[in-house]
Parts: C-alpha cells; sequence; structure tokens
C-alpha cells in the first residue's frame, strides 16, 4: 500500500480525519465546559463540570458527541489534509527547504478557511446540542442527534440555515490554524536545532505545547463570538439578537469588556 498512489494521495485526509475523531472522544467534556462558560456559566472549569454531571448526568458532559465527530470527519479531514498538500507544494517550490514562518502561516490560513466551509454544518449542529439544556424549557430544540439536528435546520430555516455563524466559524478556523499549524512546524524545527533528534518526543511535545497556547491566543475571540452567534434564539418579537459577527463582538465589547472574549481560556488550551 505504501506505493499506491490512490493511498498517497488520501493519506493526509485519512490521517487527519481519524485523528480528529479519536480526540474529539477524549476532549468532548472540555469542549462542553468551554461552551457552557462562554454562554454564561459562573464558577471555575471543575465547579461547572460538577454542575453539568449534578444537573443533567454523567453522559450530559458528551452531548452533541454525534456533531463533534462529523465535524472532525469534515473540517479536520479537509484541514490537515489541505495544509500537508500545500506546504509540501511550498517546499518543492522552496526547493525542499524549511518554509519561512510567513508561508506556513499562510499554509494554515488557507487550510483552516477552506476546512470550516465544509466543517460549519456539524459545528453549528455541535454547538446548538452543547447550548440546549441552559435554554428555557419552551426554547430547547431536543434534537435526537447530528442528523435529526440538520434536517430541522434545514426544514426551518432553508440550506443556508446550516451554515449560520459560518463568517466568524471561517475566520476562527483560519486564525487558530495560523496559529497552530505554523507556529507547530516552526516549533518543532526550533526545538530540533538545539540539537534534539528531529521527529524524537521532545520536539514532537514541545511543538505541540507552543502551538497550543498560540492557537489558542490567536481563535479564542473568534470562538467566543462563532458561539454567541450559533447559539442565539429569536426574541419575543421574532428579531435576532446579534446581526452578526461584527454586532455580537461590538455589543459583547461594549457591555461586557475586552476580556470577556477570552472567557473559559484556561480551559480551550487544555482542549
Amino acid at each position: 500500500m505504501p506505493d499506491n498512489a490512490v493511498w498517497k494521495a488520501v493519506k493526509p485526509y485519512v490521517n487527519g480525519g481519524a485523528s480528529g475523531m479519536m480526540a474529539t472522544c477524549i476532549i468532548q467534556p472540555i469542549d462542553m465546559v468551554k461552551v457552557r462558560l462562554q454562554l454564561g456559566a459562573t464558577g471555575s472549569p471543575i465547579t461547572v463540570a460538577k454542575d453539568i454531571i449534578a444537573k443533567d448526568g454523567f453522559g450530559s458532559l458528551y452531548k452533541g458527541l454525534s456533531a463533534g465527530l462529523l465535524r472532525q470527519a469534515t473540517y479536520t479531514t479537509a484541514r490537515l489534509g489541505i495544509f500537508q498538500e500545500i506546504t509540501a507544494y511550498a517546499k518543492k517550490a522552496n526547493n525542499g527547504q524549511n518554509l519561512p514562518l510567513w508561508q506556513k502561516a499562510a499554509c494554515g490560513l488557507t487550510a483552516g478557511g477552506l476546512g470550516a466551509l465544509v466543517g460549519t454544518p456539524a459545528d453549528l449542529t455541535l454547538i446548538r446540542m452543547q447550548a440546549d439544556s441552559t435554554l428555557p424549557m419552551e426554547q430547547r430544540r431536543n434534537y435526537k442527534g447530528v442528523g435529526d439536528a440538520m434536517l430541522r435546520i434545514v426544514r426551518e430555516d432553508g440550506i443556508a440555515g446550516l451554515f449560520r455563524g459560518g463568517g466568524p466559524t471561517v475566520v476562527r478556523a483560519m486564525a487558530l490554524n495560523m496559529g497552530m499549524l505554523a507556529s507547530n512546524d516552526q516549533a518543532k524545527e526550533m526545538i530540533e536545532d538545539l540539537g534534539f533528534e528531529k521527529g524524537s518526543s521532545v520536539p514532537v511535545i514541545g511543538g505541540s505545547f507552543i502551538a497550543g497556547f498560540f492557537a489558542s491566543a490567536c481563535s479564542l475571540p473568534f470562538d467566543f463570538v462563532k458561539t454567541r452567534i450559533q447559539k442565539m434564539t429569536p426574541n419575543p418579537d421574532g428579531t435576532m439578537p446579534y446581526k452578526g459577527f461584527g454586532d455580537c463582538a461590538l455589543q459583547t465589547l461594549r457591555k461586557e469588556g475586552p476580556l470577556k472574549f477570552y472567557t473559559g481560556f484556561p480551559t480551550y488550551i487544555v482542549r
């Protein structure tokens, strides 16, 4: 199989999707706590997790897992596969030399944006399923799963409804991937230059920690706005709380201050 041309073409996408889906099974409870903190839950992450378990049971930490897995099968498959493809192409154009940081950032931005377009419907259903129990009983959607959620969204809002919050989702993904993929490659190269063997555990783990911090710092404000837009329900008069990404960001800034965009930052880094 290593010499199979088809496998070589799809391998980056298969590896990306499979690794993302396995990671989701581990981090889903952390992601649930992160979303609840962004939507107004108070206390430490541990306190929020305890409250969720006490109110809805331990299994509620995994609410939206089907949507999370679909999101990884679409978004992560696309972004990691695209990043590896365009990075390999850029290295070839650079005579096989390591890419400068700005080129890595450009590859990350491109891969993140294109992947997010593919994954927006699954991301929307994930946020709605995770946030459902925070709504008043009469406003809850009570989706049975990701398939039911998508069918109902299309029925109620049309195909375009699946892409609500698509703008901030794409921007957030571009910021996250610029911070994560570019800094991960750069950090590994810098650690290897210190004398550590290429591909050994120190550059791999060290690069991952550094990339996680920069990815969180770059993308959390966009993630915060995205979560609020995707969760929102109509006001009593039928209007929406926010007109779009910019309106949500400005209202949050005016009413709650700039630090509000970094709500749940420690939880986001761990995630």
